[in-house]
């Protein structure tokens, strides 16, 4: 595994659209999908990161404290699947399942999504308030495999109750750490490596 740290791209970055298939429903998953929600919160991830499966419960908790306060949530995997097949749509929808998600997980095969984001590693976070306008990007709290920090995912807990809340977000945020986005060949970003 390669530690990847998070691009922080700009605050005030517009939340680019996209139109990905959730791996769960099939649904195609968009930005208008979450019209009307006061913050949008976009989670890269995937099934075999063990910086994800470390923090994997917090997320699923995450997404049933702020069900009723009105957060969009999508988890988005663009890892190579031919190199990675654990990342495959189907591990996602299992993966989904077994924690019991609320939220769609959609499978971004072309990883056209993950640039346009600029997503550098799994887990990365990127929190849009109502106006779809980059408020946080950063970690989930200062938890890493076998750091004994507890997860309890406060740093962006507290962006999300900020911008619920109506408050300002504090701009001074720590790059989340995982593993790097598996890239097709010939497809890695110009922001990374």
């Amino acid at each position: 595994m390669v530690k990847t740290a998070s691009t922080m791209l700009d605050l005030g970055t517009p939340a680019p659209n996209f139109h990905l298939p959730d791996t769960v429903s099939g649904d195609t998953i968009s930005l208008e999908t979450f019209a009307g929600k006061p913050a949008l919160l976009v989670i890269f991830m995937c099934a075999h990161c063990p910086f994800v499966i470390h923090v994997q419960g917090e997320l699923a908790r995450i997404g049933k404290d702020y069900a009723k306060r009105n957060l969009g949530i999508v988890g988005i995997s663009a890892n190579n699947v031919e190199t990675h097949p654990d990342d495959a749509p189907d591990k996602l929808k299992a993966m989904v399942e077994h924690l019991g998600f609320n939220f769609p997980l959609c499978y971004d095969a072309s990883q056209v999504t993950a640039k346009a984001y600029t997503a550098a590693c799994t887990p990365d976070f990127f929190l849009f308030d109502g106006d779809r306008k980059l408020i946080y990007r950063g970690q989930l709290d200062d938890s890493r495999p076998g750091n004994n920090a507890p997860v309890n995912g406060k740093d962006l807990r507290a962006a999300i109750d900020a911008v619920l809340a109506g408050r300002p977000v504090a701009t001074h945020q720590k790059p989340s750490i995982g593993c790097n986005i598996k890239w097709k060949p010939g497809n890695e970003p110009s922001y990374f490596g």
